[in-house]
């Protein structure tokens, strides 16, 4: 019986790497597709936040500019008799 205990586990890691063998190129494959869309996903996101971030400060200089050129009308009416 020692064995045919001893036959069963000695094959044990023999089936393990065989269906690791086998299983490779799928699980290789399936990696490949996630990371593609993982990365497709994160760039586009990326893309959102850079572009809502870059609308907010150009507002912000918008603002800026606007409240400038108000300030140097206001300072040329004051120099203007």
């Amino acid at each position: 019986m020692s064995d045919e205990h001893s036959t069963a586990s000695d094959k044990s890691p023999d089936l393990k790497a065989r269906l690791k063998q086998i299983t490779q190129p799928l699980m290789d494959s399936l990696d490949s597709k996630i990371r593609d869309q993982v990365d497709h996903r994160v760039d586009e996101r990326v893309d959102q936040k850079v572009e809502q971030s870059l609308s907010a400060r150009l507002s912000v200089i918008e603002r800026a500019i606007a409240d400038l050129d108000r300030e140097v009308k206001e300072l040329k009416k004051k120099a203007t008799p």
